[in-house]
Protein backbone atom coordinates (compact mmCIF):
# COMPACT_ATOMS: atom_id res chain seq x y z
CA UNK A 1 0.00 0.00 0.00
CA UNK A 2 1.29 3.33 -1.00
CA UNK A 3 1.11 5.53 2.23
CA UNK A 4 0.26 9.04 0.66
CA UNK A 5 -1.12 8.95 -3.06
CA UNK A 6 0.61 12.11 -4.70
CA UNK A 7 -1.42 14.77 -6.35
CA UNK A 8 1.90 16.40 -7.77
CA UNK A 9 4.96 15.20 -9.64
CA UNK A 10 8.43 16.32 -9.03
CA UNK A 11 10.77 17.43 -12.20
CA UNK A 12 14.34 18.01 -12.19
CA UNK A 13 16.73 18.74 -14.44
CA UNK A 14 20.63 20.14 -14.51
CA UNK A 15 22.41 22.97 -17.12
CA UNK A 16 26.27 23.64 -16.25
CA UNK A 17 26.62 26.65 -14.17
CA UNK A 18 28.85 29.35 -15.29
CA UNK A 19 32.47 29.06 -14.54
CA UNK A 20 33.54 31.86 -12.20
CA UNK A 21 30.50 31.83 -10.27
CA UNK A 22 30.10 30.57 -6.48
CA UNK A 23 27.50 28.19 -7.95
CA UNK A 24 30.20 26.91 -9.95
CA UNK A 25 32.55 26.66 -6.91
CA UNK A 26 30.11 25.13 -5.06
CA UNK A 27 28.04 22.57 -7.15
CA UNK A 28 29.94 22.54 -10.61
CA UNK A 29 25.83 22.62 -12.05
CA UNK A 30 22.99 24.31 -11.52
CA UNK A 31 20.20 21.89 -10.91
CA UNK A 32 16.18 23.13 -11.13
CA UNK A 33 13.47 20.79 -9.22
CA UNK A 34 9.86 21.52 -9.94
CA UNK A 35 6.53 20.12 -8.25
CA UNK A 36 3.40 20.51 -10.53
CA UNK A 37 0.48 19.61 -10.33
CA UNK A 38 -0.18 17.46 -13.70
CA UNK A 39 -3.90 18.02 -13.50
CA UNK A 40 -3.41 21.88 -14.29
CA UNK A 41 0.04 21.83 -15.27
CA UNK A 42 1.04 24.17 -12.58
CA UNK A 43 4.04 24.77 -10.51
CA UNK A 44 3.45 24.30 -6.99
CA UNK A 45 6.87 24.43 -5.37
CA UNK A 46 10.36 24.96 -6.78
CA UNK A 47 13.80 25.01 -6.14
CA UNK A 48 16.84 25.89 -7.85
CA UNK A 49 20.65 25.39 -6.39
CA UNK A 50 21.58 28.55 -5.43
CA UNK A 51 23.34 29.23 -3.00
CA UNK A 52 21.69 32.21 -0.79
CA UNK A 53 18.49 32.18 0.85
CA UNK A 54 17.34 35.30 -0.82
CA UNK A 55 17.80 34.09 -4.29
CA UNK A 56 16.27 31.25 -3.55
CA UNK A 57 12.94 32.82 -1.83
CA UNK A 58 13.28 34.89 -5.61
CA UNK A 59 13.20 32.63 -7.89
CA UNK A 60 10.25 30.89 -6.13
CA UNK A 61 8.40 34.16 -6.29
CA UNK A 62 8.58 34.33 -9.91
CA UNK A 63 7.71 30.65 -11.08
CA UNK A 64 5.51 29.24 -8.51
CA UNK A 65 1.98 29.54 -9.61
CA UNK A 66 2.95 29.56 -13.12
CA UNK A 67 0.60 27.42 -15.73
CA UNK A 68 3.08 25.36 -18.00
CA UNK A 69 0.28 24.88 -20.15
CA UNK A 70 1.39 28.12 -21.38
CA UNK A 71 4.62 27.08 -22.83
CA UNK A 72 7.55 28.49 -20.88
CA UNK A 73 8.60 31.16 -23.95
CA UNK A 74 6.56 33.95 -21.41
CA UNK A 75 8.60 32.62 -17.86
CA UNK A 76 11.79 33.19 -19.80
CA UNK A 77 11.09 36.35 -20.88
CA UNK A 78 10.01 37.04 -17.05
CA UNK A 79 13.25 35.75 -15.37
CA UNK A 80 15.95 37.86 -18.48
CA UNK A 81 13.42 40.87 -17.32
CA UNK A 82 14.12 40.42 -13.28
CA UNK A 83 16.71 37.64 -12.83
CA UNK A 84 20.61 39.70 -13.88
CA UNK A 85 23.03 37.23 -12.36
CA UNK A 86 26.12 35.03 -13.90
CA UNK A 87 23.70 31.93 -13.77
CA UNK A 88 20.87 33.29 -15.73
CA UNK A 89 21.57 30.88 -18.80
CA UNK A 90 22.39 28.20 -16.75
CA UNK A 91 18.73 28.83 -14.86
CA UNK A 92 17.33 28.97 -18.50
CA UNK A 93 18.84 25.63 -19.62
CA UNK A 94 17.85 23.68 -16.97
CA UNK A 95 14.02 25.33 -17.19
CA UNK A 96 13.80 24.48 -20.92
CA UNK A 97 15.58 20.56 -19.83
CA UNK A 98 12.78 20.06 -16.91
CA UNK A 99 9.70 21.55 -19.23
CA UNK A 100 11.01 19.00 -21.87
CA UNK A 101 10.77 16.12 -19.57
CA UNK A 102 7.47 17.51 -17.90
CA UNK A 103 5.72 17.58 -21.31
CA UNK A 104 7.20 13.97 -22.48
CA UNK A 105 6.37 12.09 -19.51
CA UNK A 106 3.07 13.57 -19.29
CA UNK A 107 2.57 13.07 -22.76
CA UNK A 108 3.87 9.34 -22.62
CA UNK A 109 1.52 8.65 -19.62
CA UNK A 110 -1.77 9.92 -21.62
CA UNK A 111 -0.99 7.57 -24.34
CA UNK A 112 -0.81 4.69 -21.62
CA UNK A 113 -3.78 5.05 -20.27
Amino acid sequence: MIPNELKTVLVTAYAKAPQGSAMYEIYKHAGIILEIDPETDIIVNAEFTFITNLAQDFFQRMIIGYNLSNGIDELIDHIEKHYFAPSTGSVIVSLKAAYKRYIEKINNLATVK
